[in-house]
């Protein structure tokens, strides 16, 4: 259990504030205890680690007994939300949370040792109610050619400090200021819980109302990929999902006030972007199966944002 005052007790490195570091898990034991050794060894600890499991087995409840049990200087909540649902478990770990910062993980990546200190050295220099870092993802030697030719894990980076954009908006590195985050309602939308997008949507809507979120390239998180997201179907999967989630937020005005006539560019634009991709896939297959499914990949984005305006969601975590 976490002392009195454990930021005192380490010298005071976080100039203090208080951190908590959240995790949402399901069924991931031995990522789950990697990520909680890497945080033993920030530079800059934090003051309680929440562990929401979303297993009514509560399977990672050993995993985190044994980390509270390694004699760690800060507090160790655990507990466990049964409902299939992220935003639900999300929402608990955010209910336990006692930080005036609250950092978030997933529990399949990995921390450097610095992770903490760079993303609260960022929130002090800008000022910023919330501080958004890159995944850096790591292919395993294993995977096949055209996956690590097409780095298709990768996302986009910004420089240090800048205003991080709406469709950028993501968890998996993230450090919130604690006051506006609880005020939100939820904060996590539930409506969320089986498809993805509960990260983003509050996040806009916490910028909607003044926070300002920005980026820290430094404050790194690796992610290895699993075996199982190493092929084509999983890629397609998970575009298909992402297409589905920026047309819903479009729809409810997350990017702005939608019209009549905005809804049908969005169609339209979609649908030609659907079929421009359509084609380019199957002209650059000569070219390398990378490039092709770059533009298959792009292609089921779009057939994502067309079935989300008919009105199917695709229950990613179902």
């Amino acid at each position: 259990m976490a002392s009195s005052d454990p930021a005192a007790a380490r010298g005071d490195p976080a100039g203090g504030v208080t951190i908590s570091v959240c995790i949402a898990t399901y069924r991931r034991p031995e990522r789950l205890e990697a990520v909680l050794a890497d945080l033993a060894k920030q530079t800059v600890l934090p003051d309680q680690i929440v562990v929401v499991d979303n297993d009514a087995a509560a399977s990672a409840r050993s995993i985190v007994d044994a980390h509270r049990a390694g004699g760690v200087s800060y507090r160790v909540d655990y507990d466990v939300q049964p409902e299939r649902n992220i935003a639900l478990t999300r929402n608990r770990t955010v209910e336990l949370a006692r930080g005036e910062w609250i950092a978030f993980v997933d529990d399949d990546e990995r921390a450097p040792e610095r992770w903490l200190e760079r993303l609260m050295d960022c929130a002090r220099k800008y000022a910023a109610d919330g501080v958004l870092g890159p995944v850096d993802p790591v292919v395993p030697p294993s995977a096949p050619q055209w996956i690590r030719s097409g780095r298709f894990y990768d996302f986009p980076r910004m420089a240090t400090g800048e205003k991080v954009p709406l469709n950028r908006m993501r968890f998996g590195n993230i450090l919130l200021r604690g006051e506006p985050l609880r005020a939100e309602p939820g904060p996590f939308d539930i409506g969320y819980g089986l498809t993805t997008g509960e990260d983003g949507d509050m996040l806009i809507r916490l910028v909607d109302k003044g926070a300002h979120v920005i980026w820290c390239d430094e404050a790194i998180i690796l992610e290895p990929i699993e075996q199982k997201r190493l092929h084509l179907r999983w890629l397609l999967q998970r575009s298909l999902s992402g297409g589905q989630e920026f047309a819903r937020k479009t729809l409810r005005g997350r990017f702005g006030k939608l019209t009549a006539t905005g809804r049908v560019r969005l169609l339209l634009r979609a649908s030609v972007q659907l079929i421009i991709a359509a084609c380019l896939a199957v002209l650059c297959l000569p070219a390398g199966r990378h490039r092709a499914a770059k533009w298959l990949i792009a292609a089921w984005a779009n057939v994502g944002k067309l079935t989300a305006l008919c009105g199917w969601r695709y229950r990613e975590y179902a």
